[in-house]
């Protein structure tokens, strides 16, 4: 059987329409699951930051969102300390959040989001855990993690970095679940409130012996001196010692 010539190029055109639409639908629910795969992952980050599961756990999507059925996610604007009770946290887009310019600082920052998606763990109405995002320059990288805070807003529960570019074996051992064992239980202020905690060098021994010292990452003292310098920024003044201190006065810490 012979086909006119109109006939295989109006064929042609439908496939080709057809095969449009089939790619066009694969190309959106890839990014919708690649959308989704992120916001585990974010959420993967901050339940271990709160070791709130066990290093190397395998975590499926529904672990992950029962576990997070007692994680309150919050805004805090930072300008001001305040939350922002009428922003609803679930949907804020970090990316287009409003930017302001950072005030000068060691932890390598030229401008900060102004509203930030914080944490909170819950035990029925009362917080038990605080899981906030910090950000700052390594080595050779910007560093992106999660600390996390007790409720008495001093003890550290744990830190843990989600994205970083740091050299392999040096610096990169900040992603070490031996090293990052190393933080639960310091203490982040002094008993006047002045930011204590920091990377040593070398061994800086149990919460006992030096309450405010962590171990320094081996060959790596410029990555250790971000860490703490993005600490101290993010722990400070500028950062969210207004809000944990509005926290401890209105009686709940």
């Amino acid at each position: 059987m012979q086909y006119s010539m109109k006939y295989i190029f109006g064929f042609a055109a439908v496939l080709c329409f057809i095969c449009s639409i089939l790619i066009s639908s694969a190309n959106v629910g890839l990014r919708e699951r690649q959308e989704i795969n992120k916001v585990l992952d974010k959420q993967k980050s901050v339940l271990q930051a709160a070791w709130l599961v066990e290093p190397g756990e395998k975590l499926e999507r529904a672990r992950i969102e029962e576990l997070f059925k007692n994680i309150r996610v919050r805004i805090l604007d930072l300008s001001s300390g305040e939350i922002l009770d009428d922003v609803d946290a679930e949907s804020f887009d970090e990316a287009n959040a409003p930017k302001i310019a950072a005030p000068a600082n060691n932890a390598g920052l030229i401008e900060l989001n102004e509203h930030i998606k914080f944490y909170e763990v819950m035990d029925g109405d009362e917080v038990t855990m605080f899981v906030l995002p910090i950000v700052g320059k390594g080595l050779l990288s910007t560093m992106y993690g999660f600390l996390a805070l007790d409720a008495d807003t001093r003890t550290i529960r744990g830190l843990t970095y989600y994205d970083q570019a740091e050299t392999p074996g040096l610096g990169g051992e900040v992603v070490n679940p031996k090293w990052k064992a190393l933080w639960k239980g310091r203490l982040a202020y002094d008993e006047d409130w002045k930011v204590k905690i920091e990377v040593v060098k070398g061994a800086a021994g149990s919460v006992e012996d030096n309450p405010y010292g962590v171990d320094g990452l081996s060959g790596s003292s410029l990555t250790s001196r971000g860490v703490t310098n993005m600490l101290h920024f993010w722990l400070g003044e500028q950062g969210y010692a207004p809000f944990l201190k509005a926290f401890r006065e209105s009686g709940k810490a």
